[in-house]
């Protein structure tokens, strides 16, 4: 039996049925899996049995795996292997984290920002992969924003301006906007901003996207003023409710979207009570479409 798609909306978010990610894939089905990934740019597998590393294997398939950012960043006790993000709101020994944690004030938080994966990086991040083992029962969403649809419908006098443009990217400039500044030098130096265009071209579709993500600080040739007020102008366009997807998780979901052209955010839950165990994989853009006009960054994807 061939896998069945069942779209949320006509081109954005579809549900995959009939497949089991536990399992090798035949060539056609997995032929599907990436026609309707460059079409929907999220899909949801449900009901998953998954370990981690069948996770991994299935993430694999789209691209070269990228290190968590936490070893980057000096944190060597991991809950989970280090091409695995842990996302979620626990120790290392599988206790809720307290309140003034660290990883919660930088990650969590922040998370609940307007972002895409690894846009401070370079190469930046293709596919994420996000595996439910726990949720908590109410709240945690996920919500995605079809960053293709946005451009789409910006007025030609906007598209203008910013086609061209170039900002650069960082996890520091993300984090400060939550107010968290603590970084020791050493995570500085590893979190130098990386420059991407702000429209990119999706080689499999050809359709046009914005670039952009709360981890933007500075936009090439304007004043810091400048860049603020027209990346605000940007995301309140893009995620208004017509572009937007939310998804309520399941137990055992795999999630997988493209963070080339979407952007997403985790809602609020009472992450100091009920455990919320989510894992994601992400894989690099290897082959980036937006052509040379950035220049050679340095290599920080080994994070």
């Amino acid at each position: 039996m061939s896998i069945s798609i069942y779209p949320i909306t006509e081109t954005f978010a579809a549900e995959i049925g009939d497949i089991d990610l536990s399992r090798p894939l035949s060539d056609a089905d997995m032929q599907a899996v990436r026609e309707a990934f460059a079409k929907y740019a999220v899909l949801i597998f449900p009901a998953q049995d998954l370990t981690v590393e069948q996770h991994l294997d299935f993430a694999a398939k789209f691209g070269p795996l990228e290190r968590t950012i936490e070893i980057a960043i000096g944190r060597t006790r991991l809950r989970t292997p280090p091409e695995i993000a842990d996302v979620a709101n626990l120790n290392a020994d599988g206790s809720v984290w307290r309140e003034d944690a660290r990883r919660r004030q930088y990650g969590m938080l922040g998370n609940r920002l307007w972002h895409t994966d690894s846009s401070f990086k370079a190469p930046s991040g293709y596919a994420s992969l996000l595996y439910s083992r726990s949720i908590p029962p109410i709240g945690g969403h996920t919500e995605f924003a079809d960053l293709r649809a946005g451009w789409d419908a910006l007025p030609e006098a906007t598209k203008k301006r910013v086609r061209g443009l170039v900002a650069d990217h960082s996890l520091i400039y993300s984090r400060a906007r939550i107010g968290f500044t603590n970084y020791s030098e050493t995570e500085k130096k590893a979190l130098t901003p990386v420059p991407h265009p702000i429209v990119r071209t999706i080689a499999e579709s050809g359709r046009e996207s914005l670039y952009i993500a709360s981890h933007i600080g500075k936009i090439h040739g304007l004043s810091d003023d400048e860049a603020e007020a027209l990346l605000k102008e940007l995301f309140a366009h893009a995620t208004q409710r017509q572009f937007v997807y939310t998804h309520r998780w399941r137990l055992h979901d795999l999630v997988m979207w493209d963070n080339r052209c979407t952007l997403h955010r985790g809602t609020e839950f009472d992450d100091l009570r009920w455990p919320r165990d989510m894992q994601r994989a992400t894989t690099s853009d290897d082959a980036e479409g937006y052509g040379p006009q950035v220049g050679a960054v340095e290599a920080t994807a080994n994070y």
